[in-house]
């Protein structure tokens, strides 16, 4: 295995007016889980296909190990492909799809068959290995594309969105298949995806992209916790992030006539136009008397153990869509007006002009 290093990689397309990906600089480590997100178009497509070398890189280089990949041809760089669209062959059969790269490289048919064998017994694809493509369904196809990747012993293993095929249900299964796999193997693995719950799911670390650029690489939880723009907080969350546009008055921030605490390290640094940002899990629900945002409740999602409530507030600097996040028990009803309140510890709070986190 190896760790894949980026230095102030670029790729910019001809007839483009700026580089798709300007300069990036990122260490995935020996056997980590590394998960590129961001929203169509933010490049990450582009970086991974840099690294398995489909894309021309016009400055900065890419090490997989000690090994100065930047100009190596795709076919002698050690990496595995597992593409969008799955790319089997539809006239071979399972084990002949699984096979076709070790036949190319002249593997012995004793090894290949034994390489095949042991990647369908951990896919599950051991009764299937003479059927054709055409016979399988969405999710057992993208199991022999992980399975051809699998059977090659790469360094790396690069995935551009190999879930996007699937029905939702799928989709939450082979997810948690290839998180276990990749973590029984213990190959470096970079996965693109433009889904953040995939990307918080599956990875040991994210990393967010901007036109190109990283917003921030961390762990899961560090991104949901502490994001470090406005960009990141927005993105990551599902439901996303409640960001209100307030003003910094006595440590406290404004929102309309209402004056919201927050913690004492951001209260510090705040001036003049801030943002702050609230999950919807982090909103409290108070009685009217009690002094609270009021929500007019538009919708409500039931989910069982626990819902989502969406409402307007009509106090200034307040988002389009209130999200406030409920018990399945709470029973609130549409049409509706709930009051909300949160812990100042709970409160995200962003410079409105630079985007930049205040908050420790």
């Amino acid at each position: 295995m190896a760790t894949v290093t980026f230095e102030n990689a670029q790729r910019w397309y001809p007839g483009n007016d700026k580089p798709t990906v300007p300069g990036i600089n990122l260490e995935i480590q020996d056997g980590e889980f590394m998960v590129l997100v961001g929203p169509s178009g933010c490049g990450k497509s582009t970086t991974l296909r840099m690294l398995a070398g489909l894309e021309e890189i016009n400055g900065g280089k890419i090490f997989i190990g000690d090994r100065d990949i930047t100009n190596v041809a795709p076919k002698d760089r050690d990496i595995a492909m597992v593409f969008q669209n799955y790319a089997l062959y539809p006239h071979m059969t399972v084990a002949d799809n699984m096979a076709f790269a070790l036949k190319m490289a002249k593997v012995p048919t004793d090894e290949r068959n034994k390489r095949v064998a042991e990647a369908a017994k951990i896919l599950g694809l051991e009764e299937f290995l003479e059927r054709k493509p055409k016979a399988l369904s969405g999710g057992q196809r993208q199991r022999v594309a992980m399975g051809r990747a699998i059977v090659r012993n790469p360094q790396v293993f690069c995935m551009d969105e190999p879930l996007s095929n699937l029905d939702a249900k799928m989709r939450v299964q082979t997810r948690t298949d290839i998180a276990k796999l990749q973590a029984d193997l213990g190959v470096t693995t970079v996965y693109v995806t433009h889904d953040q719950v995939e990307a918080m799911t599956m990875g040991d670390r994210v990393a967010v992209m901007k036109l190109g650029e990283l917003m921030q690489v961390d762990t899961p939880l560090n991104l949901y916790d502490k994001p470090v723009n406005l960009f990141v907080a927005g993105f990551i969350g599902s439901p996303q992030m409640n960001l209100i546009e307030a003003h910094a008055k006595d440590g406290q921030a404004q929102i309309g006539e209402y004056l919201v605490p927050v913690d004492p390290t951001a209260s510090k640094k705040m001036q003049g136009d801030i943002t702050v940002g609230v999950r919807p899990e982090a909103w409290q629900l108070v009685s009217a008397n009690e002094g609270g945002l009021p929500v007019d409740v538009t919708v409500v999602e039931e989910l069982g153990a626990d819902g989502f409530v969406y409402g307007t507030c009509g106090v200034e600097g307040t988002p389009s869509n209130v999200i406030v996040r409920v018990t399945g028990r709470d029973h609130v009803q549409k049409g509706q007006t709930i009051y909300v309140t949160t812990d100042p510890k709970s409160v995200h709070v962003f410079d409105t002009e630079t985007g930049e986190r205040l908050s420790d």
